[in-house]
């Protein structure tokens, strides 16, 4: 049995790793055998041994310092920084769904807090030929809730409602959001954490200045939105 929780965003480079790996962090520093999991990711380098390095799961792994080896964290890792399934389209190797839900199954099989992050914003297009896969699709079939990590700049109160509300449309639930990049005091943004709260009815469960070491966030808090499932 694990506790699980999906991390997606307003849209892409807003944070979700950075986030993603504090959160890691701090259920670490709980003593919590925390995980983390990716379907796809896109935008890799290539390393001295001329295969790609999965970006997103290094940074976490850096972040966090989870002991997970890499080739655990992600299936699928692209080379061009396009959506997922344009760039599956170029290098040939589609997103299998099978084979995801086999790779998530068997991280939550061996650890107790798994962490799965999405790849851009809710509304991104993983597979896209014969078959068409939205990263939503991804959520609905691991059956888990979504926190959304959100700017804590202008424009963030637009797109925040509207990722909710696209969740909520579509049956998913949002146990909270994150603001990133948030600067204490600052009036914008201030207002910004309390008309989304408002206006979304979801609750506003951290936010993370530019280059924190740590979330601030009751460790207690944090367990509480998980959902623990059946792998």
């Amino acid at each position: 049995m694990s506790k699980v929780i999906f991390i997606t965003g307003t849209g892409t480079d807003i944070g979700k790793t950075f986030v993603t790996g504090l959160i890691l962090k701090k259920l670490r520093e709980s003593g919590a055998d925390a995980a983390y999991y990716k379907a796809a990711i896109s935008g890799n380098d290539l390393g001295a041994d001329g295969k790609l390095i999965p970006g997103d799961p290094t940074a976490v792994k850096a972040i966090s310092g989870v002991p997970q080896p890499l080739d655990q964290m992600c299936p699928y890792v692209y080379k061009n920084a396009y959506s997922p399934h344009l760039a599956a389209r170029i290098e040939g190797e589609q997103v299998d769904m099978e084979k995801v839900m086999s790779g998530y199954r068997s991280v939550c099989n061996s650890h107790e807090f798994v962490t799965v992050e999405g790849s851009g914003g809710i509304v991104c297009p993983i597979r896209w030929d014969t078959q068409h896969v939205l990263l939503e699709d991804i959520v609905k079939a691991m059956e888990l809730p979504c926190v959304i990590v959100a700017d804590a700049g202008l424009g963030t109160i637009n797109s925040t409602v509207l990722t909710c509300e696209y969740l909520k449309r579509r049956s998913i639930a949002v146990s909270g959001i994150i603001l990133n990049h948030f600067h204490k005091g600052d009036v914008m943004q201030e207002d910004n954490l309390a008309m989304c709260r408002e206006l979304t009815g979801v609750d506003v469960i951290a936010c993370v200045s530019d280059g924190a070491d740590c979330i601030d966030i009751d460790p207690a808090l944090l367990k509480s939105i998980y959902k623990e499932v059946e792998a």
